[in-house]
């Protein structure tokens, strides 16, 4: 048993947390004179390594993930949805969304497409809360620095906000509330293609390079404010104001969470930093969530779809889980770390 901790110790340590990176850009910082205890050197250190170390990982991931996804084109998605009714299509709906490594504001036309075809309204707002919120990649790089515990419990709390939230839409017969340019568009029927596995690695490829491109700038953003508060803002400050000790954390970083736009991706340095200077955990799972799920300018894009009672209900029930899901966080930490 020890020797399996042992290497599961070393795999989160050396291969997803790739601490042998930071200790090599803090020797050849050293070597270029400056000093990584100084504030200024571990900003710079923690940018270099935090930056490298994602975009290796991401790339990774998103070629397997897209590579995943290539077998799930969106009429094909279409159809598997449709054979489910009830929670088992929300069900069904959530974990696909899982192998679509979008952010909220690439969900949406996809959401479209789904409500064009006929889908329930809660089957296709299940895919769109899953599809940004939770994915492979997430798991991954936050295992890398939160731990197998923390990832596993934010991909499934993430799984169960999608199915409930969308099951709950669904029960408050929200479908009226679709606007009917969308509804009345219909699906055209398209032959689905048996792609070759050469073509299946292109995409996978074309993928990595798209998402990269796009992700970049939130991402290098993200990499740049964790650097900022991880050496340059004192601890006490973060604590005070997000720490577990205020009975206000979650719904303060859930609310400045929601105006903000990135993926996942661009979310995790900036709650690694957060978290090492004693944020609270559900606090930082929060904000995290609320910056991806209910981001402005995505919220912006689904009104063109929905109308003004179904984006409310929406906001105020995912906000809502949110909350509850960050405090529930915060109250059994200690299980977690």
């Amino acid at each position: 048993m020890q020797i399996i901790a042992s290497l599961w110790d070393f795999f989160q340590q050396q291969i997803l947390g790739m601490k042998w990176l930071n200790e090599l850009i803090g020797n050849a910082l050293t070597a270029l004179g400056l000093e990584t205890n100084s504030r200024l050197g571990g900003s710079v250190q923690f940018f270099i390594y935090d930056s490298i170390k994602i975009f290796i990982l991401l790339s990774l991931l998103i070629f397997i993930i897209s590579y995943v996804q290539s077998h799930f084109p969106p009429e094909r998605t279409k159809k598997i949805l449709s054979r489910f009714h009830g929670i088992a299509a929300n069900t069904l709906a959530a974990l696909l969304g899982t192998v679509t490594p979008f952010c909220s504001c690439s969900s949406i036309p996809l959401f479209i497409g789904f409500s064009g075809a006929g889908l329930p309204v809660g089957v296709t707002f299940s895919f769109l809360i899953s599809s940004p919120l939770v994915d492979l990649g997430s798991l991954v790089l936050l295992m890398s620095i939160f731990g197998g515990k923390v990832a596993v419990a934010y991909v499934i709390v993430g799984l169960i906000l999608a199915i409930t939230a969308g099951s709950l839409i669904e029960k408050l017969g929200m479908g009226k509330y679709v606007e009917s340019f969308i509804t009345s568009a219909g699906s055209s029927v398209i032959e689905l293609s048996q792609p070759t596995r050469r073509n299946r690695l292109r995409y996978a490829s074309d993928q990595v390079k798209a998402t990269l491109q796009k992700v970049a700038p939130y991402l290098l953003a993200g990499v740049g404010i964790g650097a900022v508060i991880h050496n340059l803002i004192p601890e006490v400050w973060i604590q005070s104001i997000l720490g577990n000790d205020n009975p206000f954390s979650v719904v303060l970083a859930t609310l400045v969470g929601i105006p903000m736009y990135a993926d996942i991706f661009g979310t995790i340095p900036v709650a690694e930093s957060l978290f090492f200077k004693g944020a609270g955990l559900g606090t930082i799972l929060a904000f995290m969530m609320a910056v991806t799920a209910l981001s402005l300018p995505s919220m912006i894009m689904l009104r063109k779809a929905v109308k003004p009672k179904l984006l409310a209900a929406f906001i105020c029930i995912v906000t809502g889980g949110i909350i509850i899901i960050g405090y529930l966080f915060n109250t059994f930490q200690f299980l977690f770390i």
